[in-house]
């Protein structure tokens, strides 16, 4: 009877090893930011990117800039809902004044950790949303997961639904027309930014006065 030895068991090359190390200790430092974040420590809260969700975070000055206009034109006393744009809202929340609301409307539920600002949201079921919350935003800043016209045709009957007036939206330089016509918008000189994605993106908004179109 023979037997297997040692040496014929397969073994993970030096390279694959390290990258399988490196996985792990993502996927705990990952575990261990959302536990925190369950308890409370939203502070520094931004889980990995899931792509299957198409998911590509903004880096931090674009999430800055971003949430900084989108308080001044909500004003001091003023609600901002952020579709689909988790990061954004994470910086709002660091950086708004008491008085200023702002709610997290999102698909991914690990970022129910935000409590009884974050809403679940399905752009598949646009118009799913608490009633009182109809036309009683003032600014609505919405970035739509996937690059198509259903998925911004979609989204927009929602922005609809909550926006009093103001609406920053952020996508694809090919959905400019559409959202044109859907929402009124226009492109302005500020330009997304993200950590992994190579996508032509620009910054679209439906009023005048706007930080967003000065360097």
């Amino acid at each position: 009877m023979s037997s297997v030895d040692d040496d014929d068991e397969p073994q993970l090359s030096a390279h694959t090893l390290a990258a399988l190390n490196d996985f792990l200790m993502e996927q705990k430092i990952e575990d261990q930011n959302l536990q925190e974040a369950q308890e409370g420590d939203l502070e520094h809260f931004t889980p990995q990117e899931n792509w299957q969700l198409s998911q590509f975070w903004y880096d931090d000055k674009t999430a800055t800039r971003l949430a900084e206009e989108a308080i001044v034109i909500a004003g001091q006393n003023g609600r901002i809902a952020c579709i689909s744009s988790p990061t954004v809202y994470s910086k709002i929340r660091q950086i708004k004044p008491s008085t200023c609301t702002a709610k997290c409307l999102e698909f991914d539920a690990r970022f129910k950790c935000f409590g009884e600002d974050f809403l679940l949201y399905d752009y598949n079921q646009p118009l799913e949303l608490p009633q009182d919350w109809k036309q009683s935003f003032d600014v609505i800043l919405v970035d739509p997961p996937f690059l198509a016209e259903e998925c911004l045709t979609k989204t927009a009957q929602s922005v609809k639904f909550l926006a009093k007036d103001k609406i920053i939206l952020c996508t694809g330089s090919i959905m400019e027309e559409l959202a044109g016509r859907l929402l009124g918008t226009h492109a302005c000189q500020f330009r997304p930014m993200h950590k992994g994605l190579q996508n032509d993106f620009k910054c679209y908004i439906n009023y005048d006065q706007s930080t967003l179109n000065k360097d």
